[in-house]
């Protein structure tokens, strides 16, 4: 068997994966090339099929051949992988009970440890799905409309402010698509402190040091909520 057993859920169901132009087995180093007729008897097949019946021929089935694997891969005891091989051969519960000398109803509660045990497992694939989702870009609490603009993974935004803003950190230009100026406008924003008024000039003078055009970039970050003001325009804060 192979050392180093790491495949998809649809792989290890048929027992076989595809690389390239040919058919591989996941338990031996057998391989058929697709575009080739396999002899079988007297018949003929594809390379898939001949794949398939090597699977069955060789390791029993793809269910046998998972049953088989160490627990480190299948996290199975010894007990469990025997109830499953009676469970797969369609042993009602008092046979396997007589078979294995305990009870029908130790039997029913393994069957439904077993299935909870599959309840989890769908549960953590999400969970790491989702950890290994790109991350989108964060949206400030004041945004004034949460759409696809904020759609942007981590790499994206690390792309927007490599172009956008030089070694100096000053705003080249300020880009014209939505996604890419709210990336620039969330990176502008941390120059200012929470829980602080500023008047107009102090927020001129923060902005002029990353933009020439300020009072462009000071009316963008109150439009998209980045930054607020009082009706008087004497106070500003985030």
């Amino acid at each position: 068997m192979k050392t180093d057993f790491d495949y998809k859920k649809d792989d290890m169901i048929k027992g076989y994966y595809k690389r390239e132009q040919q058919f591989c087995c996941l338990y031996c180093e057998t391989t058929f090339e697709e575009g080739l007729i396999y002899p079988a008897g007297e018949i003929f097949q594809t390379a898939e099929h001949a794949m398939n019946e090597h699977v069955y021929d060789q390791h029993g089935s793809p269910l046998d051949a998972l049953l088989a694997l160490n627990k480190r891969y299948t996290g199975l005891s010894e007990h469990q992988t025997e109830l499953l091989h009676y469970f797969a051969s369609d042993f009602l519960d008092k046979d396997i009970a007589t078979q294995m000398g305990i009870s029908a109803s130790t039997i029913r509660n393994h069957r439904f440890k077993l299935r909870e045990k599959e309840r989890q497992a769908e549960t953590f694939l999400a969970i790491m799905a989702l950890i290994d989702k790109p991350k989108p870009f964060s949206i400030h609490k004041g945004a004034t409309m949460v759409d696809e603009r904020y759609a942007i993974t981590e790499e994206e935004r690390a792309k927007v402010l490599a172009t956008f803003i030089d070694s100096d950190g000053r705003v080249k230009q300020l880009p014209t698509k939505e996604k890419r100026k709210i990336v620039i406008l969330q990176e502008v924003i941390k120059k200012f402190e929470a829980n602080r008024n500023y008047t107009e000039k102090e927020v001129n003078e923060i902005l002029k040091q990353i933009f020439d055009d300020h009072v462009t970039v000071r009316r963008y970050l109150i439009q998209y909520g980045f930054m607020h003001r009082s009706t008087d325009c004497q106070s500003y804060w985030i």
